[in-house]
């Protein structure tokens, strides 16, 4: 197994797998079984989807898959989850798979990782942001939401949905919030560095191709708990996608689908195939 060195010391595990180009993907290469599996299900997640993304894109490019998410939630980094250090993770993670250069693709938080990434290296072949835009990008309302979080976090004893009833798929008010604070405080600690993030200078920045996407329906409502906080990825990319497609960008809006089901891969897979396979292809 091949094993890169994050920039606190730690170790994560990476699946390497196809030919050609590589492309690195933050995802959990390992599907998710049991109790666990069926929530997802029940939200309208492939409980496989890092397995179902890697085998869809094997025979294009040369997968590097690697569950950051999952590696910070067990060895939570609450002090030093900054911009510059995400961004030599990833490049830790390309260096671990002998990746000269690299294609990019997150999606969420992960995506505006990959721009972060992006300003820093000369490195990349291409960018990949889906679920969140890279122009007027959801910075203030997300520290809202991880500083709501980090509060409950640091209350003792667990905090429960306001309701008795189950879960609803979609339904951020009755999520049953279990986090810990160090995993929580390492997301204030990101979004409170990224409040004087200039995207503007940023898009100057990055000259690989690019492509953007999220479902049209992208609108993320929590309740109280996190201050009736609205974070949008659909409306960024609507308003700007003219003045980001003359900046080269490729801007797709996935009818009808929200946070969830645009990250699915029977919705990604249709997106990312034909465009690394044209942009992969482009000599140069």
């Amino acid at each position: 197994m091949t094993t890169a060195t994050l920039h606190d010391g730690t170790r994560l595990d990476l699946e390497i797998q196809g030919e050609g180009p590589f492309l690195l993907i933050p995802v959990n290469p390992k599907p998710v079984e049991g109790e666990a599996a069926e929530e997802m299900r029940r939200w309208g997640a492939d409980p496989a989807l890092g397995r179902s993304l890697i085998e869809g894109l094997r025979d294009l490019v040369t997968v590097v898959a690697f569950d950051y998410e999952g590696h910070l939630l067990a060895a939570p980094k609450p002090d030093t989850l900054t911009p510059s250090n995400i961004s030599s993770d990833v490049l830790a993670v390309a260096d671990a798979a002998a990746a000269g250069t690299f294609a990019y693709y997150g999606y969420s938080w992960l995506a505006l990782t990959g721009m972060q990434v992006a300003i820093r290296t000369d490195r990349l072949t291409a960018l990949i942001m889906g679920g969140f835009p890279p122009l007027d990008g959801p910075y203030a309302e997300m520290l809202d939401v991880t500083a709501a979080t980090h509060r409950m976090a640091s209350q003792p004893g667990p905090v429960h949905a306001p309701t008795d009833g189950p879960s609803e798929p979609g339904d951020w008010s009755t999520v049953e919030f279990d986090m810990a604070e160090p995993q929580a405080r390492q997301f204030l600690t990101l979004y409170t560095n990224l409040q004087d993030f200039d995207e503007r200078r940023a898009l100057t920045q990055v000259d690989c191709p690019r492509l953007c996407f999220a479902g049209s329906k992208d609108e993320i409502v929590y309740d109280e708990r996190w201050g009736g906080t609205h974070v949008s990825m659909a409306r960024p990319l609507e308003d700007n996608h003219r003045e980001l497609e003359a900046d080269g960008w490729s801007v797709r809006l996935l009818e009808g689908l929200d946070h969830t089901q645009a990250m699915q891969p029977e919705n990604v897979l249709p997106v990312l195939r034909p465009w690394l396979a044209a942009e992969l292809a482009r000599p140069g």
